[in-house]
């Protein structure tokens, strides 16, 4: 029975801490930040007061352990690893992947999703399923966007795919490689590559039906956000006119018309086409774009986006017009610092008012270019430089961070302040591309150690400039820094006062006398609840050792509950704090705490459902 002396209380203690701590994050009554803060320090204060013994007369939680988590190699990982997403991003390298899953599923919505989701499966059980995750957030945001979805419907999907994808092989996740050398140090045989990847499918398959089938339908369809994080309900569907000369080389080049419209212009309306003196209206029979062709279109933001991100000289008449010689010299100008887009409307007091583009010479009065302009009256078939401009009407933007940050003063325009997103920069995709894959080997071959080649990797990227620092720091969130480090503290806490294996104790009293495959069936349910309390690492290497004596003391191999361990501490579904890629997509699903309650606590249950009925069998229990 326990005893009220001071272990007892300092582990009461800790118990009340994790209580109080999940129901804050559960109710969100504070920010998460603000509650794992305060975590921290509620421990560093208790644990100074009441401190723990370490045999030695020192302190084994004192303010150096408790802090350790801000010097975590996980969790400096996880920082470097979303710089590095953020540099693929930026650059662009992952539109093509979204567009190919979208054109492999043949335009379906749902189908376009599933083969995203398997994508991650597969490719998690063979990488670490950290950086899958912060390849594919990228692309399932550009896929959402594509079949009208809300991010929010498919951010947690990807987790949990990449988390069971992690679960079928030996380096699928560092969880999985912690047990197996945990069990090497115990005197126990380790794992082979391939030792669980049979239970590891029946379970993973089980909870990828919840997962493909189930989840898209019932998470929340939290709309208001586009690709970048920003307000998407502030766009509103606009469409912009814009002006794109066709210059030598121009990819444009050879589009043809089919049916009166340019099928491979998707989602831009050719509402001219100037070839010379020669005006072509819709539709367009057998007519094919070539050099030297103006197109004026209506397009939304994201479209003219990619126009800009993918061949910039298209709407940026400097650029289409120049000489070979001075055409790389002009675009090098825009794309130096770091480039936006963003949206301003016409006062009706502005000088603007009645005069065109080029009479009042935006470009040179202000160092930025306008790429479009959404017009309050009807669509006009005019060249965009030509129009005079009306008040009301909305410009959108394109020009350097200073510039833009400098028509805040304009008398002319008001500068929508919601509206502003970074612009890619597919000029460095070939450094983006090659800094991650570099990467990916060093850490995956073991030449680095995964946070060394982390870290350095997201230092080249801004080096080599795929990102800027701002950019860089900016992708960098407190939420996951706080979140992590206050875990972390948990964890050690529930260690160093034998909160853990007073649990375990207890499941072996309450289960008595009960078949060993009831004592697994629990034992993974223990694990898999405290996986969703610490952290799956230190779960797992907590649990390793509880789980050999727990197979001795019942009499049958170690092999069992070792597995058990590996997939019950995968099973971090019901808390972002569970595990790194529950946190990197938090904030592109805009998720809740409690989200992760609602949505994942199902499938820990189908998890243990799938393993319960089936390792019995397998292991012959």
């Amino acid at each position: 029975m326990l005893g009220f002396d001071i272990a007892s209380i300092q582990m009461i203690s800790v118990f009340l801490i994790i209580a109080g701590t999940l129901y804050l994050y559960a109710t969100d009554k504070l920010p998460l930040e603000v509650t794992s803060f305060a975590v921290i320090c509620v421990l560093l204060v208790l644990f100074y007061v009441i401190p723990v013994p370490d045999g030695v007369g020192g302190n084994k939680l004192n303010a150096k352990n408790l802090l350790s988590g801000f010097a975590n190699p996980a969790l400096l990982t996880v920082l470097a690893l979303l710089v590095l997403g953020e540099g693929l991003a930026r650059t662009g390298v992952l539109d093509g992947v979204a567009v190919m899953v979208h054109s492999v599923s043949k335009g379906r919505p749902a189908l376009s999703i599933v083969v995203a989701l398997l994508v991650v499966v597969v490719i998690s059980a063979l990488l670490n399923n950290i950086p899958v995750v912060v390849i594919f957030v990228p692309i399932m945001q550009a896929l959402a966007i594509k079949i009208g979805k809300s991010s929010s419907r498919y951010m947690m999907s990807l987790s949990f795919a990449a988390i069971l994808g992690g679960m079928t092989t030996l380096i699928g996740s560092s969880t999985n490689l912690l047990v197996s050398s945990a069990l090497i140090k115990l005197g126990e045989e380790g794992f082979s590559f391939f030792s669980f990847t049979v239970p590891g499918l029946v379970v993973a398959g089980a909870g990828l039906i919840y997962v493909l089938f189930v989840m898209p339908r019932i998470l929340p369809d939290r709309d208001g956000y586009d690709s970048n994080g920003n307000n998407a309900a502030s766009a509103g569907g606009k469409h912009f006119q814009a002006q794109i000369k066709v210059g030598e080389g121009s990819k444009l080049a050879g589009v043809k018309s089919v049916s009166g419209f340019f099928p491979d212009l998707e989602g831009v309306n050719v509402l001219t086409l100037m070839r010379g003196e020669e005006k072509l209206l819709p539709p367009y029979d057998d007519v094919t774009i070539t050099e030297g062709d103006i197109l004026i279109v209506s397009a939304a933001r994201d479209k003219l986006g990619d126009f800009i991100s993918l061949e910039p000289e298209l709407l940026l008449p400097d650029l289409a017009n120049a000489a070979a010689y001075r055409k790389e010299e002009i675009a090098s100008a825009w794309r130096k610092g770091e480039q936006v887009l963003t949206e301003c409307m016409v006062k009706p007091n502005s000088s603007y008012v009645g005069k065109s583009l080029k009479q009042i010479g935006f470009r040179y009065r202000n160092h930025a270019t306008v790429i479009g302009v959404e017009r309050r009256s009807n669509m006009r078939r005019d060249r965009v430089t030509e129009t005079p401009l009306e008040a009301g009407d909305v410009l959108l933007i394109q020009g350097g961070r200073e510039e833009i940050d400098k028509l805040r003063t304009s008398k002319d325009i008001i500068l929508m302040e919601w509206s502003e997103s970074d612009v890619t920069r597919p000029h460095n995709a070939k450094r983006a591309i090659g800094i991650f894959f570099a990467v990916v080997g060093c850490a995956g071959f073991g030449i680095l150690p995964t946070e060394v080649a982390a870290l350095s990797g997201a230092a080249l990227m801004i080096l080599f400039g795929a990102l800027t620092l701002e950019q860089a720091v900016k992708s960098l969130d407190l939420q996951i820094i706080l979140l992590i480090a206050a875990a972390l503290a948990l964890g050690v806490s529930m260690e160093a006062t034998g909160g853990a294996a007073f649990m375990s104790h207890l499941l072996v009293v309450a289960l008595g006398d009960a078949a060993p495959s009831i004592v697994l069936s629990g034992f993974f349910l223990l694990v898999a609840c405290l996986a969703n309390m610490l952290s799956t690492k230190a779960t797992a290497v907590l649990f390793t050792p509880i789980a050999v004596s727990i197979a001795h003391e019942i009499g049958v191999p170690a092999e069992a509950f070792a597995v058990a361990v590996v997939f019950a501490a995968n099973c971090s579904f019901a808390s972002p704090v569970g595990y790194q890629t529950n946190l990197l997509v938090m904030a592109p699903g805009h998720y809740k705490f409690i989200d992760f309650i609602k949505y994942g606590s199902p499938l820990i249950l189908i998890c243990w459902a799938a393993f319960s009925l089936f390792a019995p069998f397998w292991y012959g229990l």
